[in-house]
């Protein structure tokens, strides 16, 4: 409560509040709630716990040069990911699940942050494909919100920055003597000298979680994966579509998904609140969905995405009794 980035997401979650519900008719929108047919949340949710599954598994598969760990073994600490990416501010959840792999299996925090990045690059990059899938779709909507309007562009921005990443580690993975011959080079020129130790240990250990991307079978491997996860996690938008009156393609939801992950890359409260919804209700409506519709819709889809997986991960978390600022700590002085 006390960081400045906590009230800076807070801020951004509120403007993006405010764009998703203007001109809302709360009569309408409560009259859309109580029509829905809320039946249709348990295939979704059954079919998100299978794409939370299969996370766990390209995990496994991510870490293997680094220790071989099963898949059962990674589910809860993926969900626990999870908690706490829905729960604390700046995806803190990505460290916890770091610190609790170090806690069970003895993994350095930064090999295993090392993969973990390399998971958020490979989901970066499908969610482009989707939109890139859709662009012809795309240029024959409106876009009258903005949001959508513009997305080519941002598509563009969104593209070379992701594929840059990834050629970056792709690189690091097929080259390790070069690259740590010039990452011995670089801190030896430009950090003092009491730091370069540290940094260079954490460096290497962050490379050696690189390894599994010096097979290009074990690359395309990943992203065939992160596909399968992101069309899984697309069939739940298409279950929970079907408690609503309105129907639109699967390939409208694939760039609704898209669209809306992409966007909850800026920084916003836990469960990007505001950051998912505006850009999908914008989406549906260019689509032609009426807002109020789309309105329930997305509050009711962000809602089934975020509570089980939160409750989940937060038993799991109760499970391991992890104290947050003790682990914290540890962490920085242990990575």
């Amino acid at each position: 409560m006390k960081r400045w980035q906590f009230w800076l997401g807070l801020a951004i979650s509120l403007f993006f509040l405010y764009l998703a519900l203007r001109g809302l008719q709360l009569q309408e929108l409560g009259a859309a709630f109580a029509a829905a047919n809320y039946w249709w949340l348990l295939p979704g949710m059954a079919v998100y716990f299978v794409a939370v599954w299969a996370r766990a598994w390209r995990w496994h598969y991510l870490l293997r040069p680094v220790k071989p760990i099963p898949t059962h073994t990674l589910f809860p600490i993926t969900c626990i990911g999870y908690f706490g990416n829905n729960v604390y501010p700046a995806r803190a959840g990505e460290v916890l699940r770091a610190v609790v792999l170090k806690r069970r299996e003895g993994v350095a925090i930064s090999a295993s942050l090392a993969t973990i990045i390399v998971e958020r690059v490979f989901d970066g990059v499908v969610m482009l494909a989707f939109v890139f899938v859709n662009l012809p779709e795309l240029a024959r909507l409106t876009g009258s919100s903005g949001f959508v309007g513009n997305i080519q562009d941002l598509a563009l921005l969104g593209s070379g920055a992701f594929m840059a990443a990834l050629g970056l580690f792709l690189l690091a993975a097929m080259f390790p003597a070069l690259t740590e011959k010039l990452l011995i080079a670089f801190v030896n020129r430009f950090l003092p000298e009491k730091y370069r130790h540290t940094v260079l240990d954490i460096s290497m250990r962050f490379l050696g979680g690189l390894e599994s991307l010096r097979s290009p079978r074990d690359a395309l491997m990943v992203f065939v994966t992160s596909t399968v996860i992101w069309l899984l996690e697309t069939a739940k938008y298409w279950f929970v579509m079907h408690a609503f009156p309105f129907e639109v393609s699967f390939f409208a939801l694939m760039l609704m998904n898209g669209i809306v992950n992409l966007a909850t890359t800026i920084p916003s409260a836990p469960g990007y609140v505001g950051t998912f919804d505006a850009p999908g209700i914008a989406v549906l409506q260019a689509y032609g969905v009426d807002k109020s519709i789309a309105a329930a819709y997305t509050l009711v889809l962000h809602a089934a995405l975020w509570l089980p997986i939160t409750l989940v991960g937060g038993f799991y978390l109760a499970r391991e009794g992890l104290h947050w600022s003790e682990e914290m700590l540890e962490a920085r002085k242990t990575a």
